[in-house]
């Protein structure tokens, strides 16, 4: 089966589910910051990310990493938090309000078509983000273009699916089932960014010098497999979008599949689904 690849409907599509997984998403903020953290940590790191900063969050989600910047730069610094849902982004708000981080910002915004002033940013981050734009090309060019020269980018991106399979195990079933080809090259997808020097060569062919990376284990721990599934069908845009084509009782089947292939995660002290994490970065 032929399937032609539609950048616009696509994140017409991804704009819709992350609307409708924004409240979800926002409800396992806990669990996203523990699984998350240390990578999160490194990016931020990586990036320059310190007292005084102006932080440019790309695809930011519910804000977890946003807060985390923010809590850096102190009250002399500023976070801009952008997302294509702004669903998702009226939960970032409202976290950093509760927090009393009066230094974020929110602004809906295309990833691929970052409309901010040039060279305005010490420092880009983007965590689990780029791997989901079509342009990355595009997108790297606005996020060089938003930092001042010497400004630094840092993202996080999942490596390879045979070292991530509590999220490689779902999108293989669901795969079979929809009867979806495997991505071209080039096209979004959670493990578009992994293999061994790919966002590195990205970062490259954007401008960016001094690109590095490091690989970061960061297993999924749960209760139980029944709770990867629970969150993995409440939270994860992608896995609604590859659904999308199938009748209810086709999902739920596929859902029940994907629960008994993660049990194989479990273990005496509960889930532990495989996960590791890239952490590239770059100077302008």
């Amino acid at each position: 089966m032929t399937v032609t690849f539609d950048p616009a409907s696509y994140k017409d599509t991804t704009r819709a589910q992350w609307e409708e997984a924004a409240a979800a998403w926002h409800a396992w903020g806990p669990t996203l910051e523990e699984w998350l953290g240390e990578a999160t940590e490194l990016m931020l790191d990586t990036a320059g990310v310190g007292t005084g900063s102006r932080v440019l969050d790309v695809a930011a989600g519910a804000g977890g990493q946003t807060l985390a910047a923010a809590r850096r730069v102190g009250p002399t610094g500023d976070v801009l938090a952008t997302d294509i849902s702004p669903a998702i982004l009226r939960h970032a708000a409202a976290v950093a309000a509760a927090a009393g981080l009066t230094t974020v910002r929110t602004r809906e915004l295309d990833g691929e078509r970052l409309d901010v002033e040039p060279a305005a940013f010490d420092a880009v981050v983007s965590r689990l983000g780029l791997i989901y734009f079509p342009d990355r090309a595009g997108a790297l060019a606005g996020q060089y273009r938003a930092l001042r020269p010497g400004g630094r980018i840092a993202a996080v991106v999942y490596s390879t699916p045979d070292r991530n399979g509590f999220f490689s195990v779902p999108v293989s079933i669901i795969r079979r089932r929809a009867q979806l080809p495997p991505p071209a090259p080039g096209q979004p997808g959670p493990f578009s960014l992994g293999g061994p020097g790919v966002l590195e060569g990205e970062l490259r062919a954007a401008g960016f010098r001094d690109v590095g990376s490091q690989v970061v284990p960061a297993p999924l721990r749960l209760p139980a497999a029944a709770d990867c599934v629970r969150f993995e069908r409440e939270s994860f845009g992608a896995l609604h979008q590859m659904l999308a084509g199938l009748a209810p009782d086709e999902r739920a089947d596929a859902w029940a599949e994907i629960g008994s292939e993660l049990a194989a995660f479990e273990g005496p002290d509960g889930f532990e689904g495989p996960c590791e994490l890239i952490v590239a970065w770059g100077v302008k």
